[in-house]
């Protein structure tokens, strides 16, 4: 057993230490053994020995939530980019790469971050599909999670995204629940602007967290009702400065950070919780309070013991910073080893890809006569998108129609297409959008949400068809064709949402994409890969359009294009 009395590997000299229990700071030194923290005060004898000069002594931060395969790179590259920057712990939900590999992609994020120098936790997807409306390459129940549940790197169960099915008492649902109940774990919640008796309904279901409120009165009444509420600072999602008035010193025990999903643009210019962290000093909270939103209270949630402080037996997880008003990671020790030097990895994470998540595209050889859109009526439903928003209206519309079949015109729309891949049916199914203004060209992903189908959307079937056959010979990811030709693609060989690329080089080939659709005519307020991304996502209002066919939110069933 470690004692004071031990010569120490590391001391840390002359830091202002950030105490998280009591928001104080004090001068002294710290002491490591063995990647654990002996003491705290007067220890003057290691192995090696650090004169901090006073500078400040973090606990690393905390990411409360988030999906890893939003970064679109590896979990190790991911992480690279967190710890540099004094982020050593996350709690992923990994519902991305479940909906695409079930159990193997759990397992292929647990496998590949076991040994890197951080702290990866995994909550285990709770909507896998996201919904029956779509066809997903796996379907999760709890009796596929009665050994990962146990796990040590599982601390629980992920958002629970199906609130009605929850407050309705779905068996599906509550067999998922009472799993990690009975292991004694967490349940992530997802209810946005859910109250009265239905919020009290989702908590007596047992759910613990919500990162999806939008505003104070919201935040305080889950609060009430004994919730941990995530704020977050996401590349789209952004609800920090619309919830930070709402902490005060009375719940502060009950409010941490998360960034739920984020971009590489945005990891690379402002990182992770530690952008949440310097954004909420600026908005006027005090910094210690933000300190420990990102450290302490984050592992107190979740049961993460002896991690998110600076204190005997706790892991020897720190960073040094010298503006406590601006805090930038100096150097960071993880377990008492020092991996990163003014924002950058001085140790090596290896990546371990698995076979199982790769080349993950099961589609057949398509034809232009497969993108043909028959008609027996010139009277259509159409999506129409909204700028600056995944929101769609549905509209009825009259398109020309010649010979039977649907005919390209000068009115903006365009055809959209979802290809199944996942099974090797490779059923398709074909719409109409609005709004979307690409000319001469089309753009396709298998980023697509939830169930990450491949998506293409175009103003000719030739493009259509050569991003379609771009993309499957790549096992995934993104591309342009213009005029027949393809112009850019980046190859996603994880999944076909993830890259083992580096993170830079990822960015640098997004914007190349990003820049082409702009010069092709994506306008103002539409995210090429992005909104088009969401156009397949069935719980988004109004219509969308998935592999089974065009999908009305709001009567929350298909509907045929043509308009009955």
């Amino acid at each position: 057993m470690l004692h004071s009395g031990m010569k120490a590997d590391l001391l840390i000299k002359d830091a202002k230490i950030i105490d998280v229990f009591q928001n104080e700071i004090y001068q002294g030194n710290v002491a490591v053994k063995d990647g654990k923290i002996i003491g705290v005060g007067d220890y003057t004898e290691a192995d090696e020995i650090v004169e901090a000069n006073g500078a400040y002594l973090s606990p690393t931060m905390t990411d409360g939530h988030v999906h890893i395969e939003s970064s679109m790179v590896s979990p190790a590259e991911f992480l690279k980019c967190l710890v540099a920057r004094g982020v050593s712990t996350i709690i992923a939900d990994p519902h991305e790469i479940a909906n695409v590999c079930g159990i193997d992609g759990i397992e292929y994020i647990i496998d590949e971050t076991k040994d890197l120098p951080a702290h990866v936790y995994v909550m285990l997807p709770s909507c896998v599909p996201c919904t029956p409306f779509e066809t997903s390459g796996a379907i999760l129940k709890a009796s596929d999670y009665s050994e990962m549940i146990d796990y040590p790197q599982v601390l629980g169960l992920g958002e629970m995204m199906d609130f009605v099915g929850t407050v309705n008492r779905s068996k599906d649902i509550l067999d998922k629940i009472d799993l990690a109940k009975k292991s004694n774990k967490v349940v992530d919640g997802h209810a946005p602007l859910l109250e009265g008796k239905s919020l009290d309904d989702y908590v007596l279901a047992g759910i613990l967290t919500d990162h999806e409120c939008s505003n104070v009165e919201e935040m305080k009444e889950k609060i009430r009702r004994g919730m941990y509420i995530q704020l977050r600072e996401g590349t789209a999602a952004k609800n920090l400065e619309a919830l930070i008035d709402g902490v005060t010193k009375d719940n502060i025990n009950r409010c941490f950070f998360c960034t739920d999903d984020r971009h590489p643009a945005d990891l690379l210019k402002d990182g992770n919780v530690d952008n949440n962290v310097r954004k909420a000093i600026r908005l006027g909270m005090e910094p210690l309070d933000a300190i420990k939103m990102a450290t302490l209270i984050p592992t107190q949630c979740y049961g993460i013991k002896n991690s998110g402080a600076i204190a005997p037996g706790y892991a020897a997880d720190f960073f040094l910073f010298e503006n406590l008003n601006d805090i930038h990671a100096k150097s960071v020790y993880i377990s008492g080893k020092k991996v990163a030097e003014d924002e950058k990895i001085i140790v090596d994470f290896p990546q371990k890809l698995s076979p199982k998540v790769l080349s993950k595209m099961k589609i057949r050889k398509f034809t232009l006569d497969d993108l043909k859109i028959k008609l027996n009526s010139n009277r259509v439903h159409v999506i129409k998108m909204e700028r600056e928003s995944l929101l769609t209206k549905k509209l009825e519309y009259e398109v020309e129609v010649e010979d039977g079949y649907f005919k390209f015109s000068d009115d903006g729309i365009r055809k959209i297409a979802v290809i199944e891949r996942h099974t090797g049916a490779s059923t398709i199914a074909i719409g109409l959008i609005k709004g979307y203004d690409i000319k001469n060209a089309a753009v396709g992903t298998t980023i697509a949400h939830d169930s990450h189908n491949l998506i293409v959307i175009g103003d000719n079937d030739q493009d259509m068809l050569n991003v379609i056959e771009k993309i499957d010979k790549m096992s995934g990811g993104m591309a342009i064709s213009s005029n027949g030709k393809l112009e850019e693609s980046l190859r996603l060989d994880i999944a076909g949402i993830m890259s083992s690329k580096s993170m830079l080089e990822v960015h640098e080939e997004i914007n190349r994409l990003l820049d082409k659709a702009k010069e092709l005519g994506v306008g103002d307020g539409i995210d090429p890969f992005m909104t088009l991304g969401f156009m397949a996502l069935p719980v988004i209002p109004d219509i969308k359009m998935t592999d089974k066919g065009l999908f009305d939110v709001n009567e929350f069933k298909h509907i045929p294009l043509e308009v009955e």
